[in-house]
């Protein structure tokens, strides 16, 4: 309660002060700091809908998370999770809350038919960056790698083009990084915490970001690979399936930095598994597949070294080099802890008290399941620290920071049993204030 509290303090100072500097000089470049939004109280046709699925998530998630076959229950949760999403993103309606988020003019979307030779549009890709010369790119889609626009061309060429298949692909697919996550905490902590964790891992208030974000979709691949990494330690005894999946992990990696240049910080993440597992047997096959998508986007004429340069110059040429360090240095924080959730703050600090006993139990291979739970999300935590550090993420993580958040979100299975609902509560109440207080946006 004590770290709840602490949590809820920082949001405070955070919506305060931001207003105070936003209303002062308009620095933040933001509406309603910490986050990216606006005050804007609605209610809309998925207002019913997600109030019954918080409930029943809330009165039934515990029980089914305990008594499901291993199986149904990552089906079940998938499932429940879609739920949440769409039904929070239809406050605001299909066309505000899902179909027209990724076709505003800084979205993917807009440039569509300017990838009609591919090989053309990355290989001109790196001129295209800064802001001055003719046919700059929008705001994402010049602060991504082009493995992020590429994804929706690719979508528009078989035939789902448009906001609303770009939408739903984010949402289906953003969703199944819950799947992950359950998959990875099952293999590294037991099946008993990662049952714990899943309907934390539904209610989570990060939903409201997730439809329909594009980096949802990040999430989603940067959570298959490190969950593919995690089945690969557990299957020493087969060395096919061991490779295949190290391989496997090793190719969503590399996508996912080709996807956005700052998840390549997940790698502290395989970096955890590894340790925590104490094998380096996939390493090698992990380094194999990482290595193919890079390969393919530099032939293909793409410089990601280069670009990453150029983006940083972006970066301060637009609102980047207005909003201020000292703010958003720890604001950033405040919008995590909206986004992860009161229960997870309180999880983390568990986490954070059971650290130093589960580092030095690593050492002997006797680690308990809750500290390889706890030593997991506070990797995340750490990966989440050195993007905040490096300055280069101000404001809109509520949104950007939803793949390393994901991992977050387990610690909450080192709360008490009987406290579960309660804490369920919490979150279910977060994320339902948020989409209806307040117009988000990206």
């Amino acid at each position: 309660m004590i770290a709840a509290a602490a949590g809820v303090l920082l949001v405070t100072a955070a919506v305060l002060i931001g207003r105070a500097v936003q209303n002062a000089d308009g620095s933040l470049v933001v509406h309603w700091p910490p986050l990216l939004a606006s005050w804007y109280p609605h209610a809309g046709p998925g207002t019913p809908a997600a109030v019954a699925v918080a409930a029943a998530v809330i009165a039934y998630g515990p029980v089914l998370a305990g008594r499901l076959p291993w199986r149904a229950l990552l089906a079940t949760a998938w499932a429940a999770c879609l739920a949440w999403i769409f039904s929070l993103a239809m406050i605001d309606g299909w066309g505000r809350g899902i179909a027209e988020r990724l076709t505003t003019k800084h979205e993917y979307l807009q440039v569509i038919s300017r990838f009609d030779d591919i090989g053309a549009a990355l290989r001109g890709f790196d001129t295209h960056i800064l802001i001055g010369p003719p046919g700059n790119w929008p705001a994402h889609v010049a602060g991504h790698p082009p493995g992020a626009t590429l994804t929706f061309v690719l979508l528009d060429r078989i035939g789902l083009g448009g906001g609303g298949w770009a939408g739903v692909w984010c949402i289906v697919l953003g969703g199944s990084a819950v799947v992950a996550a359950l998959v990875t905490v099952r293999t590294l902590a037991g099946e008993g915490l990662a049952r714990r964790a899943a309907p934390f891992l539904v209610l989570a208030p990060m939903a409201v970001w997730t439809g329909a974000s594009a980096d949802a979709w990040f999430c989603a691949v940067a959570a298959w690979s490190v969950a593919l990494l995690a089945l690969a330690t557990a299957h020493r005894d087969r060395p096919g399936r061991a490779a295949g999946a190290a391989l496997g992990s090793g190719l969503l990696y590399g996508l996912t930095c080709y996807l956005s240049y700052g998840l390549t910080l997940v790698a502290l993440l395989l970096l955890a598994v590894l340790l925590l597992t104490r094998t380096a047997r996939p390493l090698p096959f992990l380094l194999l597949g990482a290595v193919v998508v890079p390969v393919a986007f530099t032939l293909a004429g793409f410089n990601w070294w280069e670009a990453y340069r150029l983006l940083v110059e972006r970066y301060h040429q637009g609102a980047g080099g207005i909003r201020p360090y000292a703010y958003w240095v720890w604001g950033n924080l405040a919008a995590t802890t909206i986004s992860a959730g009161l229960a997870t703050v309180a999880g983390l600090r568990r986490a954070a008290a059971g650290a130093p006993t589960a580092v030095r139990a690593l050492r002997t291979g006797t680690t308990t399941a809750s500290g390889r739970l706890g030593l997991l999300a506070l990797a995340a935590l750490l990966a989440l620290l050195v993007a905040d550090l490096s300055g280069m993420s101000k404001a809109e993580t509520e949104r950007i920071w939803q793949p390393f958040v994901l991992w977050l979100l387990p610690a909450a299975a080192l709360l008490p049993r009987d406290t579960r609902r309660g804490w369920l509560t919490a979150q279910a109440v977060v994320a339902l204030l948020v989409n209806h207080l307040l117009w988000t946006g990206w």
